[in-house]
């Protein structure tokens, strides 16, 4: 509950002023800590999931992995921010600012499919695939079901290395949450952004009706009773 609290707290601060928790997401079948979206005028506004990690074994689900394993995931993510440093200089027109806020502005680096950065990455994701032993990160991303996704630790938890690629880490400390991992920005439709919006609105509807004790029959007879 504190982590999602805070979490809360850092979406409205930065715009989303608009959440829910516990919401079945569009276009999968996972669920959410906490979903957000943040309206703009005239137009689709955008959307944030974010997933909170209390335990680590809830983090990694696979207590198996090797220390080998690890070492090696700390070897791969060091190479993939040098690649990304050197990459920034040499492909400046890479930078991606469609986002409001300057600090959420990311590269996109698949354009000029560098070699080694996608075998970097591939290697990358391959590991915390083992490391995890889940693909629940991934598929959020892949499948679209927002413009920005975090994952929210408390400190003692916080490995830059093992936050997935595309994810953004919000880190607990004293109280208050920092970012110490910026998203990558995922385009989606306005249809999905609304589909999102209107999930938002039927788990608050959800909640009013647990706190006014408003039964699902209640509601058809209802219905029933105005001929609809």
């Amino acid at each position: 509950a504190g982590l999602k609290r805070l979490a809360l707290i850092w979406a409205q601060a930065h715009g989303y002023s608009i959440c829910a928790i516990e919401v079945r997401l569009p276009q999968c079948r996972y669920r959410a800590d906490i979903v957000a979206y943040r309206p703009e005028p005239k137009a689709a506004g955008s959307t944030a999931i974010f997933e909170c990690k209390q335990a680590l074994p809830d983090l990694r689900r696979d207590n198996g992995c090797s220390a080998e394993l690890r070492a090696r995931l700390q070897t791969v993510h060091r190479r993939r921010l040098l690649l990304e440093k050197h990459l920034r200089v040499h492909y400046p027109h890479l930078r991606v600012t469609n986002s409001l806020f300057p600090e959420f502005d990311s590269h996109n680096f698949a354009a000029i499919e560098h070699h080694n950065y996608g075998q970097v990455l591939r290697e990358l994701n391959a590991l915390q695939s083992r490391l995890s032993g889940c693909t629940k990160f991934e598929k959020l991303l892949r499948y679209g079901c927002a413009n920005l996704c975090f994952l929210v630790l408390p400190n003692e938890l916080f490995r830059a290395s093992e936050i997935p690629v595309g994810w953004g880490a919000l880190v607990e400390s004293n109280g208050t949450l920092a970012l110490m991992g910026k998203p990558t920005w995922h385009n989606t439709t306005p249809e999905n952004r609304i589909h999102f919006l209107e999930r938002i609105a039927a788990a608050g509807t959800r909640s009013l009706n647990r706190e006014f004790r408003i039964s699902f029959e209640e509601v058809l007879s209802s219905r029933s009773r105005a001929g609809l």
